[in-house]
């Protein structure tokens, strides 16, 4: 019987040191938990991003440690969308926004809601 070892992935995705910043704050009390990426068919474009509060991966998803109090779980099925993305924790006003620098998009939506990849 063969194990198999688990690597961590370091270049699916990055975080902007504003959206760790973020991201640490909100999980400091949530020990154990992750964010979790995925992406859903929506809007007039193609994809929406999605992002959540997790308590543990799902199988298949791919683990990005970005710190050692952050880890980040990509869905199987958005990993080729996202691939190379950098997310940022932005303000604007006096709201905080996040930002997917995503450099396969070919194609967003007018209002921001979903993207296409080429």
């Amino acid at each position: 019987m063969s194990v198999e070892t688990f690597v961590p992935s370091t270049k699916l995705i990055t975080l902007s040191d504003s959206a760790i910043k973020h991201f640490e704050s909100k999980l400091k009390d949530k020990p154990g938990q992750l964010i979790r990426l995925s992406t859903r068919v929506s809007g007039c474009t193609g994809y929406a991003y999605e992002l959540d509060f997790a308590d543990s991966a799902k199988d298949g998803d791919e683990i990005v440690e970005i710190s050692p109090t952050l880890r980040v779980a990509v869905s199987e099925d958005a990993a080729e969308l996202v691939r190379s993305t950098e997310i940022d924790y932005v303000t604007e006003g006096v709201n905080g926004i996040i930002k997917y620098n995503n450099p396969n998009v070919v194609d967003e939506c007018g209002c921001g809601e979903s993207f296409n990849v080429g």
